[in-house]
């Protein structure tokens, strides 16, 4: 794995040192404006660091070395870890911060911490290039409350690791998860749920008005000891304002009202975590192609969750063959053929039919294959 040495280091700086005209004309920076206590600090960013100018001279504000010491200690000791260029690029130019930090001191302990725990040096890699402000907490006040919380929720140490490789970032502050976790119990959210939030939304334990969303989700009628709750308020809190609104516009635009949605949402929270173009997508499939009103999948909003290309159309092909040949009344819904687990729509759809049951699987798996090719 390609990393750091002392050697390109100084070649990067000695790069930069020596600047010649064509380099500031390239990046249309004056280096010759950078504040004189903040130039050694620019000059180092972009030099070793791969920041731009002006993206290192934001970060020099937070930062203040006059030598490339204790720096150079931090780049070493992530190299020395496994972390490659770019990914070390990536953890100082998300956090730069850490460029102040002890690395035996200050860094270590956290490694140490995550390893005892049973993380692997892939897992250590990816949670701190995804989340560095990890490394900048406190280990003993804040860290190790934090992870001993979660635990206290799961199953085992390896279920913790899973919820830091998706989100390490929400760990680094206790003092806010913990009040979160205990305003959800004292509002009557199971312990399965809570953990089932830890698993999938950690970053929900983070969020500064959560009691906010409690109370929105109480009025539009959830029940807060259902896991339909915790699917409500991971939906609410991973989608934005903006997004939500521009999601219920999609719905209103083939019939459904407000109060329409709010149904769908109370039944299948998941129905609102999917992109717009996939909610417009199965809308224009259902009404335009199958002849189905819109508002059936009001009751059914289920349907929204499944893969258009993967399942949708290869099962409506199959069910539209049956209706083709008498099969089957021209009419009958399709959702609950939709709904069925695979084996159970094979069962009956495909293999029920002695007769036709090898074209039947021919039509099917040839348009799984495209659905396949389509979302890869």
């Amino acid at each position: 794995m390609k990393k750091f040495s002392t050697l390109r280091i100084l070649h990067h700086r000695h790069c930069l040192l020596n600047l010649n005209p064509p380099f500031s004309v390239c990046f249309n920076f004056n280096f010759a404006t950078v504040p004189q206590s903040q130039s050694f600090v620019v000059s180092y960013l972009v030099s070793t660091c791969g920041f731009s100018p002006e993206s290192a001279l934001s970060a020099s504000r937070y930062l203040r070395f006059k030598s490339s010491q204790k720096p150079d200690s931090v780049l070493a000791f992530l190299s020395e870890h496994g972390f490659s260029v770019s990914q070390i690029h990536t953890v100082v130019k998300r956090e730069s911060r850490i460029l102040r930090c002890n690395p035996d001191k200050v860094l270590l302990p956290k490694f140490q911490f995550l390893r005892s725990k049973g993380a692997s040096s892939a897992d250590i890699i990816h949670m701190i290039t995804t989340g560095p402000r990890f490394l900048l907490a406190n280990l003993n006040s804040h860290i190790v409350p934090a992870y001993h919380l979660v635990r206290s929720f799961v199953d085992s140490d390896k279920q913790v690791i899973t919820c830091l490789r998706r989100n390490i970032s929400f760990i680094a502050n206790s003092r806010i998860i913990s009040p979160n976790v205990q305003l959800l119990i004292d509002n009557g959210v199971k312990r399965s749920s809570i953990a089932m939030m830890f698993s999938m939304w950690p970053s929900i334990f983070s969020s500064y008005d959560l009691s906010h969303t409690v109370c929105e989700l109480k009025e539009m009628g959830f029940d807060t000891s259902k896991t339909s709750f915790a699917l409500a308020m991971m939906a609410k809190k991973t989608v934005n304002k903006a997004k939500w609104v521009e999601k219920v516009e999609v719905f209103k635009k083939w019939g459904w009202s407000e109060e329409d949605v709010l149904v769908a949402f109370k039944k299948n929270p998941y129905c609102m975590l999917n992109s717009r173009e996939k909610i417009d997508a199965i809308f224009s499939f259902w009404v335009e192609v199958l002849g189905y009103s819109s508002l059936e999948i009001v009751k059914y909003p289920g349907i929204i969750q499944l893969s258009l290309p993967k399942r949708i159309v290869p099962r409506s092909l199959v069910l539209r063959f049956l209706e083709k040949e008498g099969l089957r009344k021209k009419g009958a819904s399709y959702v609950r053929p939709l709904l069925r687990t695979e084996n159970l729509f094979l069962k009956k759809f495909v293999y029920g039919f002695e007769k036709h049951s090898s074209q039947l699987l021919k039509i099917y798996e040839k348009s799984m294959k495209e659905g396949n090719t389509r979302e890869e």
